[in-house]
């Protein structure tokens, strides 16, 4: 992030714009809509600019802006279409101590100015870095049919009633108050009774909320699918967006956990195979915990809860203490990462069952059917495999498996550094060691990548 996003309080403050032409008008349309005292300094400005002025809207200086013209304000634009008076202009503004805007000159600007959707109080900002304006308006035109303009009216009349919801507790019931009047009471009160009828909504739903009994806590127990956030379930994302606490595994994107709410408490839970942990006793207790506060708990876990998640530990603790819980399933390691490679898990005449292995449980590990895995065209998606890949091998070597078997290395499934390697059951270990696999990886024993670009990341790229 380039450009860090804030609000700047700008009522009855000054801002300087240097032009008169099409560049002006159009930053002058937005400025508008503020508070600040805006003057314009141009020999020559278009008649609608004039026009605003004649409105009391700005003032206008009607010659090329100087030495102590922008003194005091608080910012500046350079909107001359002329790229040697912006220059010098600005230069001006800088040392006057304005922060400056050059239009369409990202890299000389000390700050860039967004789409906005208008709603007011209600401003909804949208920046793309200056890398793609089309991109921005497309997302400004489509929150403009979906935000009503009723919006900014609740939003005015709910920002004067705040001090009375201080008597609700911070947390899940302040929330349902205002989510209730913003979305539901609020609304329908403005339909049918027009602006008088929204306060008396609002203290009815007040009197409600203060009547009622503490919310139960609730836990969801939420996968986070391999990495993608936009591999992850819409009803995750709602959970997320609802979640007072949310308690996380260590192979959680950040990307996903930036959707959870700013307020929302975040726990991380990590565990690292054969390293630090975070004891399921210990992460039994905080769900517990927190739903007994009336907290809605999210339990985040990479994946799928129900693969190698022990999710059934965590359930027990919520039925003993009796706290309701919902699982919402999420896209698994393997799918993400078999799509990634252009195979299916399995296939006609080549085998019709996958085996999802964990090669962090050793015990169980040393299991398995190791003769039935090693036939030909046998599939299995080992997880967490990284330190068991010599084992691994070595079992079914020994009970048969041919040594060209193809095994797929998949890194960081589905996120923006993925690394998909390609190899053969002979060369996993070495492949492993070479390969220096920093993040979380799963390995498919019996598939290769069908996708002549992964098929190119072998052993040599590590040799």
């Amino acid at each position: 992030m380039q450009h860090f996003p804030i609000f700047l309080a700008v009522a009855g403050q000054s801002i300087v714009l240097s032009g008169g032409g099409d560049a002006a008008m159009a930053k002058l349309r937005l400025l508008m809509k503020t508070e600040a005292k805006l003057t314009v300094f141009a020999e020559h400005v278009a008649p609608e600019i004039t026009e605003w002025a004649i409105q009391g809207k700005l003032d206008i200086v009607s010659r090329p802006l100087r030495d102590g013209d922008v003194a005091g304000a608080a910012l500046f634009y350079a909107a001359n279409e002329d790229d040697d008076e912006d220059a010098r202009v600005a230069a001006i503004a800088r040392a006057e101590g304005a922060l400056v805007n050059i239009v369409d000159n990202l890299h000389d600007s000390q700050f860039i100015t967004p789409a906005i959707v208008d709603r007011d109080p209600v401003t909804v900002a949208i920046g793309t870095e200056g890398a793609a304006p089309v991109l921005a308006r497309a997302i400004k035109s489509d929150l403009e049919e979906r935000l009503p303009q009723s919006l900014g009216m609740l939003a005015r009349i709910g920002k004067g009633f705040r001090h009375a919801v201080d008597v609700l507790p911070m947390g899940r019931k302040r929330r349902t108050f205002w989510s209730d009047f913003y979305f539901s009471a609020g609304p329908r009160a403005l339909e049918r009774g027009g602006e008088d009828a929204v306060v008396p909504t609002l203290e009815t739903l007040l009197d409600q909320q203060i009547m009622s009994q503490d919310t139960q806590g609730h836990v969801d127990l939420v996968g986070a699918g391999p990495g993608d956030p936009e591999l992850l379930t819409l009803k995750a994302r709602n959970a997320l967006h609802r979640a007072d606490v949310v308690i996380h595994d260590r192979l959680v994107s950040g990307e996903i956990l930036e959707l959870a709410r700013r307020e929302a408490i975040i726990i991380d839970a990590g565990k690292t195979g054969f390293g630090p942990a975070t004891a399921q006793e210990d992460i039994n207790a905080l769900l517990v915990r927190h739903a007994q506060k009336g907290h809605h708990v999210v339990r985040l876990k990479s994946g799928d809860p129900t693969v190698f998640g022990r999710l059934d530990e965590e359930i027990d603790a919520l039925i003993d203490a009796d706290i309701q819980y919902r699982v919402i399933p999420g896209i698994t390691a393997a799918s993400a990462a078999v799509a990634n490679i252009g195979q299916s898990l399995t296939k006609r005449n080549r085998n019709s069952a996958v085996r999802l292995i964990t090669g962090h449980d050793t015990k169980g590990f040393a299991d398995h059917d190791w003769k039935v895995l090693a036939a030909p065209g046998e599939v299995a998606a080992i997880y967490m495999g990284k330190k068991s890949a010599r084992f691994l091998q070595g079992r079914l070597l020994m009970h048969g498996a041919n040594p060209a078997t193809p095994v797929t290395i998949i890194e960081n499934v589905s996120r923006a550094d993925q690394r998909i390697i390609a190899t053969t059951l002979v060369e996993l270990e070495p492949t492993m060691t070479k390969a220096d696999l920093a993040g979380p990886v799963i390995t498919f024993y019996g598939l290769a990548p069908r996708d002549a670009v992964a098929q190119s990341l072998t052993l040599k790229e590590f040799a």
